[in-house]
């Protein structure tokens, strides 16, 4: 297999979905790029209970969420998942997003906090995947490589599936808490591999870390010869990483439907929770034989946990403001630039009564 084409060095400096975005966005706000969402025929549900019956998405190969999976087990009935596509990242996701393309998007919270200070018109209405003791990303090398500490990473190269976005986040925090400096930190390269390769293109010896997370990270570590340099849950603990998003305008013209969505993904999540691990994986691999996209299900038999911290999805204010503390120290914001309430929502939730993260 060839090396990927590396990106521009640099931790700082490199390219993004992030920045691709934030150029559209500013294009949109000249041209008016959206899609007319008048044109996109919609069905109401019964006796008029629901705005549309469709809700478009882009999926992850060889994985379910927690929405499919909530269609999958009637929580979302009557309305459907129409699937327009794949991605492998939460900024490529929102940007569909944003441009009207789909109707919900999943991101890292960090990522989506970059947009909507950008003046992307998206909030977040769900908590989907987290980090817990069960499901967490990892930095990994071959186990006869000499990198041990923060400062051998300097002048090598480290795969994650996006810029922007979560993995890059936990990449800044390990070199800042090891009191590496941002010029030092412009000499580490990273590069956009998928998801589904970093495992082989580290085992090649054509990267020299690897951000391997969740089924892909378990699917690694059972074959051995790799050994962890730092994880997410190391860091941070048992967290809400990403969230679903959607357009404030479709939530203000879609309520019903809106929070027909939050109620089955709040659901869905609480019975992969409550659920033996054996019959959530037997109904993943069922559904994804069952979709017919010629996904592989080898990966998923890795699942143990999505992660989310919150009840039923629920977010709760660290989920966000841990970034956004980031990002104020980083220069990224400044201090008030963006308040809480514009960044997610929990009305539609069911479980909105009750604390967002379990003690």
């Amino acid at each position: 297999m060839a090396p990927p084409r590396p990106l521009r060095p640099g931790l700082l400096r490199a390219a993004s979905p992030v920045v691709f975005l934030l150029v559209l966005l500013a294009l949109c706000g000249a041209a008016g790029c959206s899609r007319d969402d008048a044109s996109r025929a919609s069905a109401a549900g019964p006796e008029g209970e629901f705005e549309t019956l469709e809700l478009r998405y882009q999926g992850n190969n060889g994985t379910v969420s927690p929405i499919e999976l909530a269609e999958d087990l009637g929580y979302l009935a009557p309305i459907r998942l129409s699937f327009i596509g794949s991605t492998v990242s939460g900024p490529q996701s929102v940007q569909a997003v944003v441009t009207g393309d789909t109707d919900f998007g999943g991101a890292f919270n960090g990522a989506i906090i970059k947009l909507i200070a950008a003046k992307a018109p998206i909030i977040a209405v769900a908590g989907y995947y987290g980090v817990d003791e069960q499901r967490q990303s990892g930095f990994y090398v071959l186990n006869d490589s000499p990198l041990r500490a923060a400062r051998d990473l300097l002048d090598r190269s480290i795969s994650m599936n996006t810029l922007g976005a979560h993995s890059e986040f936990m990449v800044k925090e390990f070199l800042s808490r090891n009191q590496i400096t941002l010029e030092e930190a412009r000499r580490i390269t990273l590069l956009v591999v998928p998801p589904v390769n970093g495992e082989q293109l580290l085992r090649e010896k054509q990267v020299d870390v690897a951000s391997l997370g969740d089924i892909y990270r378990d699917r690694a570590l059972e074959r051995g010869g790799i050994r962890s340099l730092f994880s997410d849950y190391e860091l941070y603990g048992k967290f809400t990483a990403g969230s679903y998003v959607m357009k404030t305008s479709f939530i203000k013209e879609n309520p019903k439907t809106v929070r027909r969505f939050v109620e089955a993904t709040a659901k869905a999540i609480e019975w992969a929770r409550s659920t033996p691990r054996e019959t959530v994986v037997a109904r993943f691999i069922s559904l994804i034989k069952k979709r017919g996209r010629n996904e592989e299900d080898a990966a998923i038999k890795f699942w143990r946990s999505y992660g989310v911290a919150g009840k039923g999805g629920l977010i709760a204010e660290r989920d966000f403001q841990i970034w956004i503390d980031w990002m104020v120290k980083s220069g990224e914001l400044k201090p008030g630039e963006i308040a809480l309430s514009r960044l997610y929502t929990n009305e539609f939730n069911p479980y909105a009564n009750e604390p967002a993260v379990k003690p």
